[in-house]
């Protein structure tokens, strides 16, 4: 046995780039990507891919460069996510919801050779380009991707371009030979966090290995099947879409791209291309369960919510309406879904409210990963006991590589053999996780900590409440307490001793929020999470709640 060793046979580097060679072979006159009026096939978008990363091997772009794509859900930055690893460059969709002195910060930091400019977005990508340093020596080239359908509100304009992305791609050769990794740990993407928790977005690296072992992980957990019909509700620039565009040419599946997400449009091409998947946030669940005269679906489409825990209520109204909600947690740093509520079938027997509740929590690791635990501030496993808090970490294949340029971070993050997350969670007697809040999030009261996201979850159980987010706010009685940021449902009234009491008759008295604030609209980040930094500022803005105003209900004790 000691004589048989790896060899080059049976130990090439492991990549998801190989998926779309086999979907052109196998699936190769079926549709790919559909969007508006273009269809291409796999044989075309094969074709396509090779020719551009042809193209940019033509500008100079090699092997571990790094190639930006400001873009929104369309065919180029589907076809990206082949095209530039094909050249052996390392791929960075950046959020299209950024601004320009962010998006600077971010391409600086990049330091991205080349940048393709979805014509929505060109102003904001030159105003970004100004802010850099005169003296910078990392301006990157410009592509232009010109659109038709905005092309009536964006006058087309190549000024400051080195060319379209159509012109790229019809200057490239379709017989290119594309550069495999020479290490399955070589870089394929680079993410930027949201910022939601931190002052500035932070550069994730995944290897070609992580991204392989999450796109074929994924696939396996939601059971996604051969030539699936995937509508993108989720951003690509959203942890490359959780993989899916690896993982839809892994099945031969078809592509429905849409610029932007709206309810109505959305309802409209899950019943014009009999969508059978999709991804969505919490937000999103939301957005589609409020749509005014929205109807029950003709045919069941199976949804993969994760991101900000889901209330059970809103994973109720959504199911109503015929979706199949699937629930799963991961971060930008695991690169995709590494937990996900594994759904035991007696639950179908179950009433509607309580699979709801069971579905909301984050669940058990997924087949590739190799382990989940929460444990205390000493590095113990917590008790199984659905109480008892501690931090989630996370060990396995996808994990990221580490921060871009900031080892410090990196080696905070990655101790004792795991992914420290900065999540708090609970294990249930069953052995499922449930995140509890954020570690920046959780409300101290009267020495008992509490978490926000149980309180939201009551909120969101009322009929009125649209949106809801609960912060601290400073307390001289209990040190904190919870207040709570509501949006209603358009047109409709209710005052805060009504939301209280809705409280009062759902949760513990010290859980109850002493506060009520309306919004027309809660503050979001560039990625659609409510940005709870904002409602912290607010809440500490409001002042602390005085000592002679402590209502007897509110005792700590209870």
């Amino acid at each position: 046995m000691e004589e048989l060793k790896p060899s080059v046979a049976n130990s090439s580097p492991l990549t998801p780039l190989g998926f779309l060679d086999r979907a052109a072979t196998v699936y190769g006159d079926t549709p790919s990507v559909i969007y508006d009026a273009v269809t291409f096939t796999w044989s075309q978008t094969r074709r396509r891919c090779l020719q551009l990363a042809s193209a940019l091997s033509s500008l100079k772009i090699y092997r571990g460069d790094v190639v930006s794509v400001v873009a929104p859900n369309i065919p180029a930055t589907y076809e990206l996510h082949f095209a530039v690893p094909f050249a052996g460059a390392i791929l960075n969709i950046i959020n299209t919801r950024l601004r320009a002195r962010t998006l600077s910060a971010v391409l600086r930091h990049a330091e991205s050779k080349l940048v393709f400019v979805d014509i929505a977005s060109r102003d904001v990508v030159l105003e970004a380009l100004s802010l850099f340093p005169e003296n910078n020596p990392h301006r990157p080239i410009l592509i232009l991707i010109e659109d038709d359908e905005v092309e009536h509100l964006t006058p087309s304009s190549t000024v400051h371009f080195e060319d379209t992305y159509e012109g790229l791609v019809s200057k490239g050769d379709p017989n290119f030979k594309w550069l495999y990794p020479n290490s399955e740990w070589d870089p394929l993407r680079l993410n930027y966090t949201s910022g939601t928790t931190s002052s500035s977005p932070q550069g994730v690296v995944h290897s070609h290995r992580g991204t392989f072992v999450i796109t074929v992980d994924s696939l396996m957990d939601w059971e996604v099947p051969k030539q699936a019909v995937f509508l993108w509700t989720l951003a690509m620039f959203h942890v490359n879409g959780w993989c899916f565009p690896w993982g839809i040419a892994a099945v031969g599946g078809t592509n429905i791209c849409v610029r932007k997400f709206d309810a109505p449009i959305v309802f409209s091409l899950i019943t014009s291309h009999r969508v059978t998947h999709m991804c969505a946030s919490p937000v999103l669940l939301n957005m589609l369960t409020n749509t005014p005269d929205n109807k029950p679906l003709e045919n069941p489409v199976h949804i993969l919510t994760a991101g900000a825990p889901p209330p059970p209520a809103v994973i109720q109204r959504t199911e109503s309406l015929g979706f199949i909600v699937s629930h799963g947690y991961g971060l930008t740093e695991t690169g995709g879904v590494v937990v996900s509520c594994a759904w035991k079938r007696r639950w179908n027997r179950l009433p509607a409210a309580e699979r709801a509740r069971l579905k909301a929590r984050q669940g058990v690791r997924t087949c590739l990963m190799t382990e989940v635990d929460v444990v205390t501030s000493a590095g113990e496993s917590v008790k199984h006991d659905g109480v008892t808090l501690g931090e989630v970490v996370i060990r396995g294949s996808c994990v990221m590589l580490g921060y871009l340029k900031d080892p410090e971070r990196t080696k905070n993050r990655l101790k004792n053999g795991y992914f420290y997350t900065g999540d708090v969670g609970v294990i249930h007697e069953d052995g499922y996780l449930e995140i509890k809040d954020r570690l920046s999030d959780v409300i101290t009261t009267g020495g008992k900590n509490l978490s926000s996201v149980e309180v939201e979850s009551v909120l969101y159980m009322h009929p009125e409440v649209k949106e809801a987010a609960v912060v601290a706010r400073p307390d001289e009685y209990c040190g904190q307490t919870p207040c709570a940021f509501v949006s209603l449902k358009e047109g409709l009234v209710v005052t805060e001793e009504e939301i209280i009491e809705h409280c009062r008759k759902n949760m513990a008295t010290y859980m109850v929020p002493k506060t009520v604030a309306f919004r027309e609209e809660l503050p979001k980040s560039s990625t659609g999470k409510i940005k709870k930094t904002v409602l912290r500022q607010i809440a500490q803005e409001m002042g602390s709640i005085p000592y002679q105003n402590v209502n007897n209900n509110y005792s700590i004790l209870s």
